[in-house]
Formats: C-alpha cells, structure tokens, sequence
C-alpha cells in the first residue's frame, strides 16, 4: 500500500463516519425523539407546578402576613388535606408558634390565625371594686 491509497482509506473512513453522523441528526427518528422528550418535560413541569401551586400560594400569604405582623415565618404544609381552601402554615411571633391557615388560591392571597377549637384569649374587662 502507498501512501496516497492510506490517505484515501483514512478520509473515506473519516468522511462515512461523518456522513453517518449528519444523516443520523437530519433523520426522523431524532427529531421524533427530541419532540416526545420535550413535550414529556413539560407535561411533567406542570404537573409539579400543578401539584406544589397550593403551597407556593400559601408560602406568599404567609410571607406577607409574617412582615405585617413582624412575625418570623417558618413553614407550610405541601397541600390542603381537608378541602376547606386553607393550608396550614406557622409563624413565630414573641417567641411563640403562631398556627395560621393561608389562602390556597392566587384569589385569596393572606392567612389568619388558627386557634383550633379554642376560642382566641381576650382580655377580661377590668371591673371596679367597693
């Protein structure tokens, strides 16, 4: 063999392998694959977004209700588990955990204070005595 037929040999393996490589991004099944993985992505995109939207709201109401009340937020639950459109959060205020319920839906953005099933302590009037 010379050197002009290895020179040859080498360009024509270097062209094919080339040439394989354009005719594999130009082909269908590529284009195909790339589309079916984008849509996938987004599909998936939103359904996380889908599935955390109650407690990204909720996370902004509790914010916003933590800087009016000088309050420290700490954190809120991932979803509404009773269906009542309410997540519960909690704050730090004086030292003290505050339970809140935060609005889940961008029309109701804010919280209120959770006192459970005890009525909240208010102060006993002061009476005066003979």
């Amino acid at each position: 063999m010379t050197e002009n037929q290895k020179t040859a040999n080498e360009l024509t393996n270097t062209t094919s392998w080339l040439d394989s490589l354009i005719a594999f991004l130009k082909s269908w099944q590529l284009k195909v694959a790339i589309a079916i993985t984008i849509a996938i992505s987004v599909l998936v995109g939103i359904g996380l977004l889908m599935f955390f939207w109650q407690h990204i709201i909720a996370v902004q109401g509790m914010k916003a209700w933590a800087k009016r009340s000088h309050a420290q937020p700490i954190e809120c639950m991932i979803k509404d588990t009773n269906d009542d459109k309410y997540v519960s959060c909690s704050a730090i205020l004086n030292e003290q955990v505050i339970p809140l319920e935060c609005g889940a839906s961008i029309f109701n953005i804010g919280c209120r204070v959770n006192y459970g099933a005890a009525p909240p302590v208010t102060r006993q009037p002061i009476t005066k005595s003979r």
